[in-house]
């Protein structure tokens, strides 16, 4: 039998029939914060993400495993259960689990469930109080949705493509996407506050809820201050590189031996900063010396800084930034940021238990709680690695267990 679980969702059970990334993500948080999360795969197959690789985990010999880092970056702590929902009898183990769960996520096409009698009317028929949340790309209504959506499809129609890489007319002009699917993993983040929320007012009302979540949605939402931008100045926001478009000096600047990300918020960090540079006249300068006039005069400013870092070492101007409150950043790549100091210290990056690998990495959540500390012991499952134990706990006799695996439907 699986140990208790611990962490401030340890009384809370999910049903997950999600995969891929968005809703997989939502799931993984509610399993760090402890809840006995369910994923539900297809038989033989299951999570498409599974093999979308390489790379692979390797085993104890170094051979390739069927791990895809991919699938490993978005379902630990969870429970695998092999179940085929296009059977009859799959769809009733799931009812059965749906009885005894609090959460049900999926992020199947709109509507798609309900010729399982797995959708929200039918799950919350069998268990009233269930809160089930759906994950699409465009939603339960509206013109797209019937529509399939992946994250770089909708970082381009939600617009973040069109305000994120340089600008046209520079060298490596054009729209970027964000490099990593920032999309999938802000909805899984709403799925998850979402369904929390619900949890919540459930403790109120006794009574559950559904949700419909919809990528183009939040990405909508999160276009935030840019979305503001227009709104009030009716300009439409454009691409800037790493410029930002509202504070003033925000960009990358080359120093003698290296970039370094400078982020100046506010007009005393600028006095600082060229404190730091040795030219303090720029912060007396009329045209530099409130951030509206940075932001209209960027032009003629980021010259100046460019060939001022250019002249420093930038060990040493940042050791100055540093110590006059002035944030500014090396850009890390992936191996610098886990070798950094303060990220080593918080124990981001650690190594859990894998029954084939021996161990596995896995960066844990960032989320840290007093008095009910996350405990990191669960490593992403292999497929139907609990379909067993799962189906013993519904109290489903062994014979009954070889029948269905016998019939494929676990």
């Amino acid at each position: 039998m699986t140990e208790p679980r611990t962490g401030p969702l340890s009384h809370v059970r999910v049903l997950d029939l999600s995969r891929i990334m968005a809703a997989p993500w939502a799931t993984q948080i509610l399993a760090d914060l402890g809840a006995d999360v369910i994923k539900v795969e297809r038989p033989g197959v299951g999570d498409d993400t599974r093999a979308w690789g390489p790379p692979f985990l390797k085993d104890a010999e170094g051979n390739a495993t069927k791990e895809a880092g991919y699938f490993l970056s978005v379902n630990r702590g969870k429970r695998s259960v092999t179940v085929d929902m296009a059977q009859p009898e799959g769809q009733a183990i799931l009812h059965e689990i749906a009885k005894t769960a609090d959460i049900v996520l999926e992020n199947f096409k709109a509507g798609s469930l309900a010729r399982y009698r797995l959708d929200a009317a039918s799950l919350r028929a069998v268990n009233p109080r269930l809160i089930y949340c759906s994950v699409t790309g465009f939603g339960q209504n509206g013109p797209r949705a019937d529509q399939a959506a992946y994250d770089f499809a909708i970082q381009a129609m939600g617009g973040l493509m069109s305000v994120t890489g340089e600008r046209d007319d520079m060298p490596g002009g054009g729209p970027q996407k964000v490099g990593v699917p920032i999309v999938d993993l802000m909805t899984g983040m709403y799925a998850a506050v979402s369904v929390l929320a619900a949890l919540a007012q459930r403790n109120e009302s006794g009574e559950g809820e559904t949700i419909d979540l919809a990528m183009l949605d939040v990405q909508s939402a999160f276009l935030a201050n840019q979305a503001m931008n227009w709104l009030v100045s009716g300009r439409t926001p454009r691409r800037g590189g790493n410029r930002h478009p509202n504070i003033q000096p925000q960009d990358v600047f080359a120093c003698a031996d290296g970039y370094l990300v400078l982020a100046v918020g506010n007009d005393g960090q600028f006095v600082k900063l060229c404190e730091a540079l040795g030219r303090p006249d720029w912060a007396a300068d009329p045209r530099f010396a409130r951030n509206p006039d940075r932001v209209r005069n960027n032009p003629e400013l980021t010259p100046l800084l460019t060939a001022r870092f250019a002249e420093l070492d930038r060990a040493t101007l940042s050791a100055k930034l540093d110590a006059a409150g002035v944030p500014c950043a090396p850009i890390n790549d992936i191996p610098q940021v886990f070798d950094d100091p303060q990220v080593k210290h918080r124990q981001m990056l650690r190594h859990l238990p894998h029954p084939q690998a021996g161990t596995v990495p896995q960066v844990v959540s960032p989320m840290r709680f007093e008095t009910h500390p996350l405990r990191f012991d669960r490593a992403p499952p292999l497929l139907g690695q609990h379909t067993q134990e799962v189906l013993e706990e519904l109290g489903i006799a062994p014979a009954e267990r070889e029948a269905l695996a016998a019939r494929g439907i676990i």
